[in-house]
């Protein structure tokens, strides 16, 4: 697996958008902060052509402009990482756009995003054996003041939470149900007002049930190479010529897999389907464990089918750790996990630890 250097001081932070732009507000205001911000650390901001750009459809341009322009930033010396501008809505049509044998030879970046972006985070790690972070995009670090999930991403972009060969993180004490920033307010911070609970199966089956939601049936442990992203995303790889889940598998089949997964769309029944289909696909072969983030759909139930049952009923025989409800996803905080690493979750109680190695 490749890692790119960290971001120095007064380094150059690319931004791209390859997903949607940031063309409307509240983002448009937001990425606008977040320029300022990352100006006033002494660092140089660095545009693609598309960042303010709506020319597309659920994207920024089209699949081709957006194909070029991750392509020119990720190989050009002008920018030292990347950042996405935003989620979307059918990065996958620009996939056939990427040079993966280019990015596979040029000196790695760091690039960072989610939801929609994981048509790249997942895949410059399982065609490339490039790193990249799952987490936040670029206009999140316009909201004043930040929360610690943002500072935790640039401590991995920098390197500052480096030490000793690991990157160690730890759940956050809240979450958003519901955003309050609007056109009006753009710079407001996340909106945590649900404390967090999390959900650890460390025999892969549910016991026990509150009204709402499963009880925890015990601490966990597992370790493996961190792979995973967005299911709306991932499930339209399946079967793909991008699809090469088996040979990644294959190479780090000393390590294991650790796969994190979330949703943003789909519901109860969408979810237990997609689910279905990557195991029926062999994806979970070789896994050690599995970490699932709280679906935008929190809470919905479906003909019986609920957030919980439609991913243990799937996996549990498979006698696998399961962490649910985990900072992962649309639901921020959200911790900036480094797809490709190899890494260690830890749960006590209500805690949480992930423990990620650039190896």
């Amino acid at each position: 697996m490749r890692y790119p250097d960290f971001l120095s001081a007064n380094g150059h932070i690319g931004f791209i958008a390859p997903a949607f732009g940031c063309s409307i507000e509240p983002y448009k205001s937001a990425f606008d902060a977040a320029q300022k911000k990352f100006s006033d650390m002494g660092h140089k901001c660095v545009l693609g052509p598309n960042c303010y750009a709506s020319n597309g459809i659920g994207i920024s341009n089209t699949p081709d402009k957006c194909g070029e322009e991750l392509n020119a930033s990720y190989t050009d010396e002008e920018s030292d990482i990347l950042i996405s501008c935003g989620g979307g809505e059918l990065m996958c049509e620009v996939v056939p756009f990427i040079d993966f044998e280019a990015i596979s030879k040029a000196k790695p970046k760091w690039y960072m995003g989610y939801s929609d972006n994981t048509n790249f985070t997942f895949l410059s790690a399982t065609l490339a054996d490039t790193a990249a972070i799952y987490g936040p995009c670029a206009a999140a670090f316009g909201m004043k003041p930040w929360h610690r999930s943002l500072n935790d991403a640039l401590n991995i972009l920098t390197g500052a939470s480096y030490r000793d060969g690991k990157i160690r993180l730890e759940g956050y004490d809240k979450w958003e149900m519901f955003s309050v920033k609007d056109d009006e307010n753009p710079y407001v911070p996340y909106n945590v007002t649900m404390p967090a609970r999390i959900v650890s199966l460390s025999d892969g089956k549910i016991t026990e049930y509150d009204e709402n939601r499963p009880v925890s049936t015990g601490d966990l442990k597992m370790s493996g190479r961190l792979i995973g992203g967005c299911l709306d995303c991932l499930v339209h790889l399946v079967g793909t010529k991008y699809d090469k889940v088996g040979e990644f598998a294959d190479r780090y089949s000393e390590d294991g897999l650790i796969w994190f997964l979330e949703c943003c769309d789909l519901g109860p029944l969408d979810l237990r389907r997609a689910m279905w289909q990557l195991r029926q696909a062999g994806w979970f072969n070789n896994s050690n464990g599995f970490i699932i983030g709280r679906s935008l759909r929190y809470g919905e139930e479906m003909m019986g089918v609920d957030m919980y049952n439609a991913v243990v009923d799937i996996i549990s025989d498979l006698g696998k750790p399961i962490l649910m409800d985990a900072d992962v996803g649309h639901h921020p905080p959200m911790l900036p996990l480094i797809c490709g690493s190899y890494a260690t979750v830890v749960t006590s109680g209500n805690d949480y630890s992930l423990t990620m190695e650039l190896k």
